[in-house]
């Protein structure tokens, strides 16, 4: 989305450690480059022909456990004649369902009739699952693993006439994927050439490749990565899109909007292609500079799950709310115990997920957030000018004492107000599910009208899905017809509460996801949870009607 909007002055974009092994890929490409399907496995086979066959005793009150079968029973003399039953085996498919759970389809095949038991063991320690048949059969059967990750599968078919039995395994891994909070690193800057193939910016109507699996610390196998993005040096308004590099282009997102000169940062979770590589796209027609810092990665493997929590203030420097009252010295730091408050658990927390926000600064800077028991990383959460409110989303580890640490950058004072939204655990139970960003609601399109002043629009994202926890969203206002901030909180009512027309209006939520004055276009990450009723709410805290576009970047599901 590109819209032409005010200018706003540079801010500071301060330097930072640099990722070992940077990219080597060709940087950047005109739009429209071939991409390949995304190789991402989640269906696994493992044909009939992989069953191995070996000979079993069964004992006569086995046997009797399928007396009932009665047409194997009956036939049992006559197919004790073909030796061993050759035919016997089976063939798996299971196709990954949820985050955590499997359809597994799965062919017993059999030349003979007799009395067929099929265990299934799923590999997880659970109850081994039996089933009998007497001839050949097509079965399902789901199954929700507690991890993520990898499992085995295992079926035995077992003759018990011909004391025969056949096994298959299939090893699936889950569509799931779990958080592992990292040191703020630079992945990319095209001003100097980190992570690109020279210094240079993105072209307009380019993209260029960032490495993120296999890059400096990060593992191989990374299915989504946490960012903050970063334009800067920009010759013209536009915006900046993001993807896994094997992605086929698709709907025209957003991530960050700019005009001229602007710096501006947003957090973004990204899939990340088979091949290790995402895609950064600079929709506009002119130069840009990016900057992308890695905050966590996610891989589909036991670390560490989310948690959602109806949004909740936890630092307003304005009126002395988790510090010193009054704003917060330039150049200085101070602390916030978060574990064991507001929701977040006292113990076993490893990052959380907050809305920042910096209000009335007197002088353009940055503000850090990072976890206790380090010192302050040379990395930014967020840019601002005087005068000027800014809100970004930020996930950040916390230190082993609980808590967290907030540095302004900038030389002079500025009023710091923080939300948390959510929190990442071992003992949290939704695991990420990735997917290609989309447009979920786009108030400019036909039959639809902008969100008017003090207003808010509701969504029934998840209704028939209980078990999703929260949806990762870009959310951007455009054609602001004056300031105002955005709030994004999950609605009590029920979808036939909104039906018949007996739903209550809801109490507008006290935090904000983004802040905007007259004339801007604005974007921020909202990890939105969907509450009870799978319903998200957008207020408009404004008075005066404001577009707004929501995507999405992925899900997290408890199943």
């Amino acid at each position: 989305m590109s819209v032409s909007v005010v200018a706003a002055a540079v801010a500071l974009v301060p330097g930072m450690a640099l990722a070992a092994d940077p990219a080597a890929k060709d940087a950047s490409a005109k739009i429209g480059s071939a991409k390949a399907e995304s190789t991402q496995t989640d269906t696994f086979t493992s044909p009939a022909e992989r069953s191995v066959r070996k000979a079993v005793p069964v004992s006569p009150a086995e046997r009797s456990k399928t007396a009932e079968l009665g047409k194997a029973s009956a036939a049992a003399d006559t197919t004790s004649l073909v030796e061993e039953n050759p035919g016997l085996g089976v063939e798996l498919t299971a196709s990954a369902i949820s985050a955590h759970g499997f359809l597994l389809k799965f062919h017993v095949t059999t030349s003979v009739v007799s009395s067929i038991r099929i265990d299934i063991n799923w590999g997880d320690g659970s109850e081994i699952e039996t089933e009998y048949t007497t001839d050949s059969k097509f079965l399902d059967l789901k199954h929700i693993y507690a991890e993520v990750g990898t499992h085995t599968i295992t079926v035995t078919v077992t003759d018990l006439n011909n004391e025969v039995s056949a096994t298959n395994s299939l090893d699936v891994t889950t569509r799931g994927s779990e958080f592992t909070p990292y040191a703020p690193t630079r992945l990319l800057d095209t001003r100097d050439g980190t992570g690109a193939s020279s210094a240079r910016a993105v072209e307009p109507n380019s993209l260029i490749h960032v490495k993120v699996g296999g890059n400096g610390g990060l593992p191989a196998g990374v299915s989504a990565v946490a960012l903050n993005l970063t334009v800067t040096n920009a010759a013209g308004p536009g915006h900046i899109s993001s993807n896994a590099s094997d992605a086929e282009e698709g709907e025209n997102t957003s991530n960050v909007n700019f005009v001229a000169g602007q710096t501006v940062p947003n957090l973004a979770i990204v899939p990340v292609g088979a091949d290790g590589y995402i895609t950064l796209v600079n929709h506009s027609y002119g130069k840009v500079d990016l900057i992308a810092d890695v905050t966590g990665y996610f891989t589909r493997s036991a670390a560490a799950g989310y948690t959602s929590l109806d949004p909740t203030r936890v630092v307003d420097s304005r009126q002395g709310l988790g510090t010193a009252k009054g704003q917060v010295a330039g150049q200085s730091t101070f602390g916030l115990q978060i574990a064991g408050r507001s929701g977040i658990p006292g113990k076993g927390v490893t990052a959380v997920a907050l809305n920042v926000t910096v209000t009335d600064p007197k002088a353009a800077g940055h503000l850090t957030v990072f976890p206790s028991g380090q010192q302050a990383p040379t990395t930014s959460n967020l840019n601002f000018t005087a005068g000027l409110t800014v809100a970004n989303s930020v996930i950040v580890p916390v230190g082993p004492d609980g808590r967290i640490e907030l540095r302004n950058g900038s030389w002079s004072p500025a009023d710091v107000i923080v939300d948390v939204v959510g929190y990442y655990s071992a003992d949290s139970e939704s695991a990420f599910l990735s997917s290609y960003p989309r447009r979920l609601y786009d108030s400019r399109e036909r039959l639809r009208k902008p969100l008017a002043g003090q207003d808010y629009l509701h969504l029934a994202v998840s209704a028939d899905r209980p078990s999703i926890e929260a949806y990762v969203l870009n959310t951007t206002v455009t054609n602001t017809q004056d300031d105002g901030h955005l709030s994004v909180a999950p609605d009590p009512n029920t979808g036939a509460q909104y039906d018949n027309g007996t739903q209550v209006r809801p109490t507008p939520p006290s935090s904000s996801n983004l802040n905007w004055t007259k004339g801007t276009t604005v974007a921020n990450l909202a990890q939105a949870s969907t509450g009870r009723n799978g319903i998200i709410d957008f207020w408009n805290r404004g008075w005066k009607p404001t577009d707004l576009v929501v995507d999405v970047q992925g899900l997290y599901d408890t199943r």
